[in-house]
């Protein structure tokens, strides 16, 4: 188990749509927040400009990993299904250690797929073929969840 003092250096992430086990992926770019700030100059005062709060903008999340069984039965199927009206769910991405130790778990609310990119097939230049899920949400939640 990790301590406080340790470093947590993170291998791989499991992301979960609900109660559905999406895999394992190899990159995940794109978790944040960002306060957008609205700013007003106030008339005689040349010293400085208020700047106000005014709402939170999360950005698209990247995953990336190399093709696994789960694309068809479960990245593709939900990406499809998205597009005919589904509800909005609830996304966890857990960061894990090589030893399989959780080093952080994101609760995500209101997850709807953006983006997925499949492989290139080139053969005269053979490698590993990827995939990248980008997701988009609409802010960060504590559910409690054992994900």
């Amino acid at each position: 188990m990790l301590t406080d003092t340790e470093i947590a250096v993170s291998v791989h992430y499991l992301v979960h749509l609900d109660d559905e086990a999406l895999g394992d992926f190899a990159s995940c770019e794109g978790l944040g927040v960002e306060v957008v700030l609205e700013t007003r100059e106030e008339g005689g005062n040349n010293g400085f400009v208020w700047q106000f709060p005014t709402r939170l903008k999360y950005p698209n999340i990247k995953l990336s990993r190399p093709v696994a069984k789960e694309t068809a039965d479960k990245i593709l199927n939900w990406v499809v299904a998205a597009a005919s009206g589904t509800t909005r769910g609830t996304g966890h991405i857990k960061a894990m250690t090589a030893a399989g130790e959780t080093v952080a778990v994101y609760d995500l609310h209101d997850v709807v797929p953006v983006r997925w990119t499949g492989p290139s097939f080139t053969p005269d230049q053979p490698k590993v073929l990827t995939e990248t899920l980008e997701i988009a949400h609409h802010g960060f939640v504590k559910t409690g969840s054992e994900y």
